[in-house]
């Protein structure tokens, strides 16, 4: 179409119609704001979960966080020295945000989180319990402390603690799960009991997801399981695969030693515990606080991590279908951001 003159005569400027249209077209698209924790703004309002033992990583991390989002580093697992190592790799990658998911189940979460802290670690995540603990330690050392939450009571409390943004976690995440209320009916209700960031966690898996969760109030999203089948993603190659094959069919809660349900994927590990047989430990390292003892998670973890099928556990969100390929992080955010531009 042409350009169009609305004073003939008078018009020293052209305005052309068809890129008004544009214009109008690009304002309606939906746009990926910046999310802001404590002093930390992330160009992409995208953190990668922390995924242990060992799959989130110091270079998964650096990837998420070179290309604008928030790279974790699972610490859960790790001792400290190799939390520390690292920590300080992951800043030899980059110089984007770089943080630390502790599960406060484990036996050394202090000594753990205090490790982190001393390394100047960007922000401090943790889950799969509670610890009043760790927002004095970041309050002393100015390090934003970010719960993940399954309520808003919760969400409520942790802002008085200090909390500078709340992860809210549903049903549908990966891992230890917190409740059976789904992250889409939990978070509206978080956003309107706190004035601290809120981030959706649980079923993102694409642009799709993004767009869904920032409309329901969401500042940001935390994505696991997508990271964990990517390129820089630390887990085995038998790891990766088996979240590429798997469907809504193959999605199974499990009984933690941990004392919570946790959610992932069916293999031969799965059905060995489904099917009775015993995996108790005949030596305990007393990696957690509290432990059932019916299997060994740290030890199941990373078996699966490490590509061991037969005794290893795989977590897996209930999205995981969604997932038809394994991408460089490069390429998943390029993905993403045009995934929620057409959403």
């Amino acid at each position: 179409m042409g350009a169009v003159c609305f004073l003939p005569g008078l018009c020293s400027v052209e305005i052309h119609i068809d890129s008004v249209i544009g214009m109008r077209a690009e304002e309606n698209l939906l746009k990926l704001p910046e999310l802001h924790i404590g002093n930390l703004i992330a160009r992409i309002p995208i953190i990668q979960g922390g995924m242990a033992v060992r799959v989130s990583m110091a270079p998964l991390a650096a990837a998420v966080a070179n290309e604008g989002g928030i790279g974790l580093i699972a610490g859960s697992g790790l001792s400290i020295e190799e939390l520390k190592h690292e920590i300080r790799k992951a800043r030899q990658l980059t110089q984007g945000i770089v943080g630390v998911n502790i599960m406060f189940a484990v036996r050394e979460f202090a000594e753990l989180a205090k490790a982190a802290i001393e390394e100047k670690i960007d922000l401090l995540v943790s889950g799969a319990g509670f610890s009043r603990d760790m927002y004095v330690w970041g309050k002393q050392a100015g390090i934003p402390v970010v719960p993940i939450v399954s309520t808003a009571k919760l969400a409520v409390l942790a802002e008085k603690l200090g909390a500078a943004a709340v992860i809210v976690e549903g049903k549908e995440a990966g891992g230890h799960l917190g409740t059976e209320i789904s992250m889409r009916d939990i978070l509206p209700e978080v956003k309107r009991a706190v004035k601290i960031p809120v981030i959706g966690a649980g079923g993102v898996v694409d642009g799709g997801d993004i767009a869904e969760v920032l409309r329901l109030g969401a500042d940001g999203v935390q994505m696991g399981t997508r990271f964990a089948a990517s390129t820089e993603s630390s887990a085995a190659p038998e790891f990766k695969e088996c979240l590429l094959r798997s469907g809504d069919e193959d999605l199974i809660l499990i009984d933690s030693p941990v004392g919570l349900p946790g959610r992932g994927v069916r293999n031969e590990f799965s059905d060995a515990l489904a099917a009775g047989e015993s995996f108790r430990p005949t030596r305990c390292i007393e990696c957690l606080k509290h432990c059932k003892r019916n299997f060994c998670i740290i030890q199941a973890l990373e078996n699966a991590q490490q590509g061991n099928m037969a005794t290893g556990l795989v977590f897996s969100g209930e999205k995981v279908k969604k997932i038809k390929q394994i991408l460089s992080v490069k390429q998943i955010f390029e993905r993403l951001i045009k995934e929620v531009e057409e959403a």
